[in-house]
């Protein structure tokens, strides 16, 4: 029965992606439409802690990730001004014992080709705007800018923070504009003098701000996301492009290494952050969501992409074990997903505004905490994250012989 299904997906990002790839693995017919006419990412890097690891892993693909992926050394966190370290973390090899896998970083744009590799052209409509959504107990259907029509036995909306699957569901609500915008940038490591720039992934905190680094493309390349709170600017784009002065004038009297770093990319690229209240539901019919048309979350805790590639293999898993039983399996899927990926989001939240605390004594005592958690009460990641790290979706999505099958 698996392979007779057919599931559609609208949007080609990361979750949509490894939905695509697990569904295939399942022999199961899976067509993805996206809006564009090249599959690509942003030129921006992502971190994958080992939660988003062991799904990939147990999708087969333990080696592309490992070969795109950078694991640093430690985490550290430093002061803003001062560069003083306030946290080390010792990471590599730690987290595949504690956790089961490290944690990687990389460049966007390799997850989603490793992605993209794993499935034939045959499976892409490209240049394919979705506009609306309907959906019964036994069909989904996506209309198309171009007028076209495509049913399938699931509709899947992965298409992002303004998702038109999303809104035929459930109505217009807006993204909500957090108060926040980032810049981002890409600097090759040996533009800097040997040890200027750290290759562990490091996080400064100052007031209303804080700027995070790490590696990409195996270790050559500097990515850089400064974040500031202010309502200048409310752009959603992450191709918009900006002066550097703008960045610089933003964290003028900051750590001189870190300037230093903020001042070499040749581009750099702003955007306003948004994410959107916790949903009760993600489905209706044989129509349901997933990544950030479900639960577009804040960047604080580095779990946008990783709670995408979970819902991906949720998703696939559950309805590979209930074929006979699609309703049943949406329903099994939500169970799965809707509380985790909620917790993400108001974690998110609140990490934000402990990152960018204005007080003196405030940023004192919130240093001396994080560097009792680690060094003194033995908390592994450093930043009480330990919950989403542990956890294994694969096992997650084994269904109870409880479920019913037909």
């Amino acid at each position: 029965m698996a392979q007779n299904l057919r599931v559609a997906i609208v949007g080609a990002g990361i979750g949509g992606l490894t939905a695509a790839v697990a569904l295939h693995r399942h022999g199961i017919d899976v067509k993805v439409y996206e809006q564009s006419q090249h599959i690509t990412e942003i030129g921006a890097g992502v971190s994958l802690s080992p939660n988003a690891i062991k799904a990939l892993r147990a999708l087969g693909l333990s080696a592309p990730i490992a070969e795109i992926g950078f694991e640093s050394d430690h985490q550290l966190v430093r002061s803003w001004n001062t560069g003083d370290i306030v946290s080390k973390v010792f990471r590599k090899g730690i987290y595949e014992k504690e956790f089961g896998a490290p944690y990687l970083s990389m460049h966007r744009a390799d997850l989603v080709d490793v992605l993209r590799r794993q499935l034939a052209e045959g499976v892409f409509r490209l240049g394919m705007q979705c506009v609306r959504a309907e959906a019964d107990d036994t069909k989904g259907r996506a209309y198309f800018a171009d007028g076209s029509v495509e049913e399938a036995d699931i509709l899947i909306g992965a298409d992002g923070i303004r998702s038109a699957v999303r809104r035929s569901l459930f109505g217009d609500e807006k993204p909500r504009f957090t108060g926040s915008v980032c810049w981002r940038g890409l600097v090759p490591l040996d533009a800097f003098p040997p040890g200027l720039i750290s290759t562990d992934l490091t996080l400064y905190m100052g007031p209303r701000s804080h700027v995070i680094h790490f590696m990409v493309r195996g270790g050559r390349v500097v990515n850089f996301v400064a974040h500031v709170e202010t309502n200048s600017w409310t752009g959603e784009s992450w191709t918009q492009e900006c002066d550097r002065a703008e960045v610089l004038q933003t964290f003028a009297g900051w750590h001189p290494p870190l300037l230093q770093l903020l001042s070499a990319s040749e581009r750099y690229y702003k955007w306003a952050l948004y994410d959107r209240e916790p949903l009760d539901r993600w489905t209706k019919g044989r129509v349901t969501l997933l990544g950030d048309s479900a639960h577009a979350m804040l960047p604080h805790i580095g779990q946008g992409a990783c709670m995408a590639i979970e819902d991906g293999y949720a998703l696939a898993e559950v309805v590979a074990q209930l074929p006979y039983n699609l309703n049943e399996a949406l329903r099994q899927y939500e169970r799965l997903r809707l509380p985790r990926t909620r917790r993400a989001v108001l974690e998110a939240r609140a990490r934000g505004k402990e990152m960018h605390l204005t007080s003196k004594w405030a940023q004192i005592r919130r240093n001396i905490r994080l560097a009792f958690q680690h060094q003194v009460a033995g908390d592994k990641t450093g930043l009480k994250l330990a919950e989403f790290y542990e956890y294994d979706v694969a096992s997650a999505s084994r269904l109870s012989d409880r479920v019913p099958r037909v």
